[in-house]
């Protein structure tokens, strides 16, 4: 007999994570209340232990989307790895990757959607939450997008700052801060999309690098390749949860800068050491 086949989604989410499942709970949940709803969810896990597993199985039956976990073993801090082997994984032609402790605003998929563009990438920003506040956030302030509004979190002690206009911004005002925001319009680990086949084709991400910006190096290959990047800082948000960093080491940044520095330099395109080795 044959088994209907699944309908293949427009958009594949990478979620990547290590060993974090009160963070992953939340954004998992944020992901359910969407409004755009065809899309597929991929976790890319770097090592997590039984806890991360048994959470993605219990959403498995909780959630509106189909629910994906790649995981490997834990070698240290090796999430370009988990990357390419999550990219691979996307049944979508279109790819969104954000990271387990950023949970979306219910528009989040829809204006990645909206915006999406041949030859060009998204590179979307945060609203960064200090840890009280990042513990406090229940799925029922997720649900109800509690954790997204400025008086609700004005309450629970957030100070008044420009950076609120990311939580605030609407419509022309949002394009207009789009369009004068200071920052870059790199590939960011934590919100960007493009297409997966752009990303294929400069070989994904550079597994000799750990943390500290190897998302902007595949940013910046791709840039090399040709394409153009779209500012949505103010558009695409997701609260982004507090934690520590242990894995940020001075050696880590040293070399990763050093790969940046070559591929600007030699206008790379490709990465001998991606998805195809």
């Amino acid at each position: 007999m044959n088994l209907p086949q699944k309908e293949i989604p427009k958009i594949s989410i990478i979620v990547s994570t290590y060993n974090a499942e009160e963070w992953l709970e939340k954004v998992l949940w944020g992901f359910h209340w969407q409004t755009y709803k065809n899309f597929e969810v991929v976790i890319a896990d770097d090592g997590s232990g039984p806890k991360t597993k048994d959470l993605i199985a219990c959403y498995k039956e909780k959630v509106c989307y189909d629910l994906l976990h790649v995981w490997q073993e834990d070698d240290g801090f090796q999430k370009s790895r988990i990357l390419n082997k999550s990219v691979e994984a996307c049944r979508a032609p279109y790819i969104i990757m954000t990271d387990g402790d950023c949970i979306p605003r219910k528009d989040f998929v829809l204006v990645h959607h909206l915006n999406k563009e041949v030859g060009y990438f998204i590179s979307g920003g945060y609203y960064m939450l200090p840890m009280n506040i990042s513990k406090r956030i229940t799925l029922e302030d997720i649900e109800q997008q509690r954790c997204f509004n400025i008086n609700w979190l004005k309450e629970m002690g957030i100070p008044n700052t420009f950076k609120n206009n990311k939580l605030t911004a609407k419509g022309f005002i949002s394009k207009l801060l789009n369009t004068f925001t200071p920052t870059n319009a790199s590939w960011n680990g934590h919100n960007s999309s493009g297409w997966k086949k752009d990303i294929l084709n400069v070989n994904g991400f550079d597994e000799r690098m750990q943390y500290g910006g190897q998302d902007r190096e595949l940013g910046e290959r791709l840039f090399n390749f040709g394409l153009k990047s779209k500012q949505l800082r103010y558009s695409a948000v997701c609260v982004h949860l507090d934690h520590k960093r242990g894995y940020k080491t001075p050696e880590s940044i040293a070399k990763n800068r050093n790969i940046r520095k070559e591929t600007r330099r030699n206008k790379s395109v490709w990465t001998h050491y991606g998805i195809t080795k």
